[in-house]
């Protein structure tokens, strides 16, 4: 499986939330709101999860190996850090 396409979106707001991201797989499948979140030692990726009943957080999609989940984050975490910045922390939008 390849990674295809990555789309970031900064989050202009102060906080350790720094961006949601889409991947796309082999040209077919995407995943939303992966989040980049900035960590005591460094930014990190979150999967997207959602609230359980008892307050607790699930992964609604996540990869099954570290191999694949380390790939991943290397991949989203290089494009994070090439996409522009706005003055507001937002990244700039591409003009087509």
């Amino acid at each position: 499986m390849e990674i295809t396409d990555i789309r970031i979106r900064r989050v202009g707001a102060d906080g350790k939330l720094k961006a949601y991201v889409t991947v796309t797989f082999d040209n077919c499948f995407v995943v939303h709101n992966i989040k980049v979140i900035e960590g005591k030692n460094g930014a990190f990726i979150a999967m997207p999860s959602r609230k359980t009943k008892t307050g607790e957080y699930k992964d609604v999609a996540h990869p099954i190996n570290s191999d694949f989940r380390s790939k991943l984050q290397s991949d989203i975490l290089s494009a994070y850090e090439k996409e522009p910045i706005n003055n507001d922390g937002s990244h700039k939008e591409e003009k087509s």
